[in-house]
């Protein structure tokens, strides 16, 4: 029985030729679309940037369906991703039956930094998520059936088993952002009502560079998927905290260092009008497009020089 995903790959995305001649590295096979070899730049990195967005979303489309043949079942598992994600701002509001502030900040403002953190992630967690399996397939050589398929290794690793129960994560950052925009006694300018999607979406961006560049790391350490977690699900965590409570190296790794501060406290504390701990100059608040931009470029060449170093098992 022919694998659906290779079908939708090479039947929808226009393959053709015999398998074997995409294992060898043949001009244009997804070996050489995600790697980067001698003949891979023939039709131009937006045209290969095209392909793999087309092969992601014929797989992702095809588990989707999967998915809502049990609609019951995908009600109750995004319910389910829904309440476990909503726990952790259960134990903010704890921490705030107890106290009035936390490292001098309100709940409003709490929340308002835990809204844009969970959205930002929830969104690179849709698209990404399925990143930390690539740790499996390297280590048991089943990577080898994705280099064969004549589309881009890293979309296929990407959609590979889309959940799209992770929804729930989405809409849980998003109800408590709603909450903390509405409580909150903010000065609105037309800059600070620009900077809230844009600091979701460029959020959304790095998370997802951070979640390739673990991936990339995987072909060496082959089963790291618990290195990855923590600067990612670690790293969402650490950002629904105010800056204020961690210490000035903290911050500093953060920043200049795997730049998690981009996702949300620098943008957010211009929109509260806090200032940062650390001195920087205003214009990095505005940084944060740059900075996804610039994590995407070194994702990229971490992805492509972690492919080209990988050795299939031989099994």
């Amino acid at each position: 029985m022919a694998d659906p995903v290779e079908e939708a790959v090479r039947g929808r995305a226009g393959g053709t030729g015999p398998v074997a001649a995409h294992a060898v590295g043949v001009p244009g096979t997804s070996r050489e679309w995600a790697v980067g070899e001698p003949g891979a730049g023939r039709e131009g990195p937006y045209r290969r940037l095209l392909d793999g967005l087309r092969a992601y979303r014929l797989i992702t489309a095809m588990w989707i369906r999967s998915t809502m043949a049990y609609r019951a079942s995908f009600a109750m598992t995004a319910f389910g991703n829904f309440a476990a994600t909503a726990l952790d701002f259960v134990a903010i509001l704890l921490m705030f039956s107890q106290v009035d502030r936390i490292g001098g900040y309100g709940l409003p403002e709490v929340a308002f930094l835990y809204g844009v953190s969970g959205t930002a992630f929830g969104l690179a967690d849709l698209a990404l998520g399925s990143m930390d399996r690539l740790g499996r397939r390297v280590r048991d050589g089943t990577l080898d059936t994705l280099l064969v398929r004549p589309a881009p290794v890293l979309a296929q690793v990407a959609a590979d088993r889309f959940a799209l129960r992770r929804l729930g994560r989405v809409v849980q950052g998003l109800l408590v952002l709603g909450y903390a925009l509405v409580v909150l006694d903010i000065q609105w300018t037309l800059l600070k009502v620009l900077l809230v999607p844009v600091m979701l979406l460029s959020g959304g961006v790095i998370f997802s560079a951070v979640f390739v560049a673990g991936g990339a790391f995987q072909f060496v350490a082959q089963d790291a998927s618990e290195v990855q977690n923590s600067f990612t699900y670690g790293g969402s965590t650490l950002l629904q905290y105010p800056p204020t409570v961690f210490t000035k190296d903290m911050l500093r790794g953060v920043t200049f260092v795997l730049p998690l501060a981009f996702v949300n406290w620098l943008p957010a504390l211009y929109v509260l009008g806090r200032p940062y701990p650390l001195a920087l100059p205003e214009w990095v608040t505005f940084a944060p497009p740059l900075v996804a931009a610039l994590c995407c470029a070194l994702a990229t060449i971490a992805w492509r020089a972690g492919l080209r170093a990988y050795r299939s098992t031989g099994s």
